[in-house]
């Protein structure tokens, strides 16, 4: 690993921290519209406009579904762009955010999670980004404060690359991460400036010597064809975010991989979860390992495009597996993180897992709840065989 870059230890929120990642990136255009628990992270940005710290144009309107759609106009316009939302306003926002990926445009978007409606709900959990988790977007996860920042500034670089030219959620935790004082390593402008470097857009809607149409009438004897690089190119993201993460590590010395193995390699039961509940787990895990037990957290970071080969080599020589979920597929058995961890494991049916729900409508994850994941797939280490009974962790006796 080459030079540590310099950098500076600072007091901030998520939303600030995302904010402070955004300035630095000094984006070419944002769309913004307001909404629980995002607000604030706008705020700050706006702030950083109205004094003059950024050239950004900063465009306001009135909802969610317009601030994508600008989003898409500008970055088809050649412009480097980049916004945030929550809850209600990704599900607003939902026919742009499938524009945004068919016409290959980079957006960078903060997704900070929380419930959707109904009941009206402000808090966390992740029925939000799920909903869109088969739009075409990267989604990265965040455990804190730090790692949303980290994230904020590589995903302009993820998006960028021209072997994935594709928008990336950056997905942090609302409240819970959003409005919370953490304390956070923060680059040098110039080091952020020089690590994504300039933008050069491959299409631009203005360059009248190179004309092209976007997002036209396609029918049948198209559609089918144009949809394959998109594919191909969620395909070759893997390596570029593993890439980008190598070269932030050469700046930060802070490492991430699409999967994190926290005390996995000889543990016998694993648990699997993402964001902050993340940082619960490695302390229960912590205090189940000083008792003897062997016992382990797999955390997702990356869950699209989700890494089905680093999943099934850190869960191959577990006895049972726990898979906690923030949100309900409904009909489905068990939340979206289950359904992709068991496809992962298809092969290797002598894994069994058991799916728990956790945490929905802002509901606390606290470290017992865990421990019970961990007791109740004893019996399934035991028996070898998987439960197709969804858990439920929290919930009111």
């Amino acid at each position: 690993m080459g030079a540590v870059k310099a950098r500076k230890l600072v007091a901030l929120t998520g939303n600030d921290a995302v904010a402070e990642a955004m300035r630095q990136v000094n984006p070419d255009v944002v769309a913004a519209y307001p909404i629980t628990p995002q607000t604030e992270l706008m705020h700050k940005f706006a702030d950083y406009v109205a004094n003059g710290l950024v050239n950004t144009e900063f465009v306001l309107v009135e909802s969610e579904h317009s601030a994508m759609s600008a989003a898409v106009g500008a970055s088809a316009a050649g412009a480097r762009v980049m916004t945030a939302t929550s809850a209600n306003g990704l599900a607003l926002m939902w026919e742009i955010v499938y524009i945004a990926a068919s016409t290959r445009c980079p957006i960078v978007m903060a997704v900070v999670n929380r419930a959707l409606s109904a009941p009206i709900n402000i808090h966390c959990d992740h029925s939000d980004s799920m909903g869109t988790r088969d739009a075409g977007w990267i989604h990265l996860h965040s455990e804190n404060s730090q790692e949303a920042y980290d994230n904020a500034v590589q995903a302009v670089k993820i998006a960028e690359h021209r072997d994935v030219l594709l928008p990336v959620m950056v997905c942090l935790d609302g409240f819970i991460l959003s409005h919370t004082l953490e304390a956070v390593e923060v680059l040098e402008d110039e080091t952020v400036k020089q690590f994504i470097g300039e933008f050069r857009p491959v299409h631009n809607l203005l360059d009248t010597d190179k004309a092209m149409t976007f997002g036209p009438l396609d029918f049948h004897d198209y559609y089918f064809e144009h949809k394959i690089p998109q594919i191909i190119a969620m395909q070759n993201a893997h390596k570029v975010i593993d890439d980008v993460a190598r070269e932030y590590a050469e700046l930060t010395g802070r490492r991430y991989e699409l999967v994190e193995k926290y005390k996995t390699d000889d543990a016998e039961r694993i648990v699997v979860a993402l964001g902050s509940t993340c940082g619960t787990a490695k302390v229960v895990v912590d205090e189940l390992r000083e008792q003897g037990e062997k016992v382990g957290l797999l955390k997702i970071r990356v869950f699209r495009p989700f890494p089905y080969n680093e999943v099934r080599e850190a869960l191959a020589h577990a006895k049972a597996v726990a898979v906690l979920d923030r949100s309900m597929s409904f009909g489905a058995q068990g939340g979206p993180v289950l359904l992709e961890v068991r496809a992962a494991l298809y092969d290797n049916a002598s894994v069994p897992t058991k799916g728990y729900i956790y945490g929905l409508g802002g509901r606390n994850v606290s470290p017992s709840q865990i421990r019970r994941a961990f007791e109740e797939i004893k019996e399934i280490a035991k028996t070898g065989r998987s439960s197709d009974e969804i858990g439920f962790l929290g919930v009111r006796e």
